[in-house]
């Protein structure tokens, strides 16, 4: 499957008005924003476990990275409330579901494959003082990417011109570029060299977003 797979277009998808896919396992479902692959893929997506669902247990060979949205998701290292940011690098291995439900934002297969880094951490605790109405945590920061939490206050804009790239997904809130509005959980992926400017509605806005990593963009060495 290639879905979105054009990394030098402009992307936005509503994820809201997307229909879940269901997942191999039973109770486990998708909506898939990016792929190259198969069931072993490059992919980025919104997966949603039912309650009581889980996946067996399973490695990451080329590792996992996920925010989790709502509810709690779990695994034999722990419990994981909404607005944990985790790292699950190439060749870690886990058991993962939830016994009362959640939602993830999980990226798949974009690692460097060298990169043995493993945590979770809580996105607002490192939230710096607010900027021009805007606040932000550095989650992860490498030679490859920065990943970054930002809280806006309502009409607070940001503006992003970092090479490499920028992929935007929505927490809460409403966000208007020149060109399009997002609302909780648009996904926003902007080329190499194009940048985005966001402004915060009346409500304010939350989002996760990642720049620098489009050129690295590949598919899965199986």
């Amino acid at each position: 499957m290639h879905l979105n797979a054009d990394f030098d277009a402009r992307v936005l998808v509503q994820s809201d008005a997307l229909d879940w896919q269901a997942s191999p396992m039973a109770g486990v479902d998708r909506r898939m924003l990016d792929r190259i692959g198969g069931e072993t893929a490059r992919a980025t997506s919104i997966v949603r476990y039912a309650p009581g669902s889980r996946f067996s247990a399973h490695t990451h060979t080329g590792g996992e990275e996920f925010i989790v949205l709502d509810g709690v998701f779990q695994d034999e290292h722990g419990d994981y409330p909404a607005g944990t940011y985790v790292r699950n690098p190439p060749g870690s291995r886990h058991t993962p579901g939830s016994a009362p439900g959640c939602t993830i934002f999980v990226k798949l297969w974009q690692f460097d494959l060298s990169d043995r880094t493993q945590f979770r951490k809580d996105m607002a605790a490192g939230l710096g003082a607010p900027l021009d109405g805007v606040a932000r945590a550095i989650l992860h920061e490498d030679a490859r990417e920065t990943v970054q939490f930002a809280v806006l206050q309502p009409g607070a804009t940001l503006t992003e011109t970092a090479a490499g790239g920028v992929e935007i997904l929505v927490i809460d809130g409403t966000l208007d570029t020149q060109a399009e509005g997002l609302r909780k959980g648009s996904w926003l992926r902007v080329p190499d060299g194009e940048g985005v400017t966001l402004t915060a509605g009346a409500e304010g806005a939350r989002l996760w977003f990642k720049t620098g990593h489009l050129p690295y963009a590949r598919p899965p060495e199986v």
